[in-house]
């Protein structure tokens, strides 16, 4: 992503058939499958930017009938977890993963417009330059059909007001880079994403000072 690759903040545990092990993605798949269920109808073709270990998509396909997700990422790790885990995936409806990089004006095998009913980020746009956000929503006004939604998952500050452990975490990211940080919602990505077309719908609270931010594609 611009010159340099997303990094895990955090030990990956690995299985023996290559399958990584993520400790938040453990914590907050439930509340995140909770939201899709909410505010995505069904059946639903989902693109993920930045899917990490993959985890996300193998469980939410099992929770959810009727969900088609795509992977996609730039860091080779990750790319092979991912692999792994659409391997031992039973249900066949986990895909990829594609390489995107999200700052790029062209997602390549993700450029399908109109094709996606959803394009869904966790933990991405504080651990990438900002102008991995800014293709983020570009993407999604591009790719998404009308009535899509962008959900976007992680800690934000709000119009300058951030939580303890939010602006603690924020000064780690920044002192890892520069071009890092938690961003604020209503200052940086409100005004980005109406720039860009698209509609803020919902700002759903979620455990440990996170939010999931739904905008939709009119």
């Amino acid at each position: 992503m611009a010159d340099k690759p997303p990094v895990a903040l955090e030990d990956r545990g690995a299985g023996g058939d290559g399958r990584r092990y993520s400790p938040s993605a453990a914590r907050n798949r439930e509340p995140i499958c909770d939201v899709l269920k909410a505010y995505l109808a069904m059946p639903a073709r989902v693109l993920e930017i930045a899917s990490g270990t993959g985890e996300h998509g193998a469980f939410l396909v099992e929770e959810l009938p009727g969900l088609d997700w795509t992977y996609s990422d730039i860091d080779p790790p990750s790319l092979a977890s991912q692999r792994a885990w659409r391997g031992a995936d039973v249900t066949v409806r986990l895909h990829g993963p594609v390489e995107i990089d999200a700052s790029s004006e062209d997602w390549e095998a993700a450029e399908q417009a109109g094709a996606w009913d959803a394009i869904f980020s966790a933990n991405m746009v504080h651990i990438a330059p900002f102008e991995a956000a800014k293709g983020l929503i570009a993407g999604a006004r591009r790719l998404l059909k009308p009535g899509g939604a962008l959900l976007m998952y992680g800690p934000f500050a709000r119009d300058g007001v951030i939580a303890p452990s939010n602006a603690a975490f924020d000064a780690s990211l920044r002192s890892r880079d520069a071009r890092w940080g938690v961003r604020d919602l209503d200052r940086d990505l409100v005004p980005l994403a109406q720039k860009a077309g698209l509609q803020l719908d919902a700002v759903v609270e979620m455990p440990a000072n996170n939010l999931t931010v739904v905008f939709r594609n009119p």
